[in-house]
């Protein structure tokens, strides 16, 4: 099979005019043969003639066009014609006349411009051979030459069947490379925007609140220790996720699963925001779909958080099973600096969100077949839950 394979391939890396050669040297051959000698096509009813030198001519003009039937199908069609109407009007009633229904069905798949022109052309010159026939022998019928009319038509409805059929399926491939680009596209914006979002928003809060630790040096060193951290790491993410934007990178990109929430979780109490962390079941031991998205919950609800409830005290619940991920993140309605002592830091000013990082998680858990909501509470707090199910996950599958 894999012999067969390469010569296939290798033949179709010829130009299509080698390719079509055989069959137009096999169709010549073939009218030689005495076997098929009875086999020709025959319009009108002059008598057939033995195949003389005037023969071969004939039949080389009938059939050897066809191997530029695909470079030059108009060309091709207009030769063949000719020397199909030679071989009628002198008697020639070979094998070679079947090259004409070749013809118009490899015309009327390739030819691509002056359609209306080529058939208006055959249809005139078959016409002016049907007078021919009937002049020389005066005993033709007018239906005999209808019906060949009519099969003629047959043929070329043929040919512009598979090129209809053909560009079909070429629009088809198109739509769904285009559909899947989309697609790639959007999910690659949405991981720049899980990765960028978060990483910045922990970088501003965390540079934020060092301005009011001038006063303690130690903390002001743990404090740009942090932003540095979380630098390095957005950094890191970048690099691997535009990794799957290089086509000639061979290595893995790297894909977060719900294995890592608890760094997540560390990273966002180093931002300054009190996140407790309760875990249920073991994690899949690799990364998967499922795994991925329940870390993209996790990691958008913490940049809300981060971003709209600076200080809140923040739960995050996560529970395995071998069929789901739940996960809950809950944060409290009031953060830090909403009250206190007149000394007591402001809350660090961040830019608010478009609400595009939840329509995206709504729509990604969705496509797995999960479920995902959000909930305001009356304190003011905010819920977000999914489930995301393990039956549609994929090991190893890209972020």
């Amino acid at each position: 099979m894999i012999e067969l394979r390469q010569v296939r391939d290798r033949w179709r890396r010829f130009d299509v005019t080698v390719r079509d050669l055989p069959l137009a040297l096999g169709l010549a051959g073939a009218a030689f043969l005495p076997a098929l000698r009875d086999y020709g096509t025959q319009v009108g009813e002059l008598p057939a003639r033995p195949l003389d030198g005037w023969a071969v001519l004939v039949i080389a003009l009938e059939c050897l066009p066809l191997a530029v039937r695909r470079r030059w199908p108009a060309l091709s069609m207009l030769l063949v014609a000719a020397g199909f109407a030679a071989g009628q009007v002198f008697g020639y009633h070979s094998f070679a006349g079947n090259a004409l229904g070749i013809a118009l069905v490899s015309t009327g798949a390739h030819l691509g411009r002056r359609r209306r022109a080529v058939a208006a052309v055959l249809t005139v010159g078959y016409v002016a051979l049907a007078i021919a026939l009937d002049r020389l022998t005066g005993a033709e019928r007018v239906d005999e030459f209808v019906t060949f009319y009519l099969a003629m038509a047959l043929a070329w409805g043929i040919g512009t069947w598979l090129r209809s059929t053909r560009a079909a399926e070429a629009e088809r491939r198109r739509r769904v490379a285009q559909d899947t680009l989309t697609a790639e596209r959007t999910r690659i914006a949405r991981e720049l925007h899980d990765v960028v979002t978060h990483h910045v928003t922990a970088m501003v809060v965390q540079t934020e609140a060092a301005k009011y630790l001038t006063a303690a040096p130690d903390r002001l060193e743990q404090s740009l220790d942090a932003v540095t951290d979380t630098g390095r790491r957005a950094i890191a993410d970048l690099r691997h996720l535009l990794d799957l934007l290089d086509p000639g990178h061979d290595g893995a990109a790297r894909t977060p699963s719900a294995g890592e929430v608890r760094t997540l979780v560390e990273q966002t109490r180093r931002a300054g925001q009190p996140v407790d962390l309760v875990e249920d079941g073991e994690p899949a031991g690799s990364a998967d779909s499922a795994g991925l998205t329940a870390y993209r919950v996790v990691q958008e609800a913490l940049t809300n958080a981060l971003k709209h409830a600076h200080g809140a005290p923040t739960t995050v619940v996560v529970r395995h099973t071998e069929r789901e991920i739940v996960v809950e993140v809950s944060t409290a309605g009031r953060g830090a600096g909403s009250g206190g002592s007149p000394g007591a830091a402001r809350p660090p000013a961040v830019p608010g969100g478009s609400g595009r990082g939840l329509a995206g998680l709504r729509e990604r858990v969705e496509t797995l077949g999960g479920e995902f909501g959000t909930q305001r509470l009356d304190d003011g707090g905010f819920v977000v839950r999914a489930r995301v199910p393990r039956t549609y996950s994929v090991a190893g599958s890209r972020p």
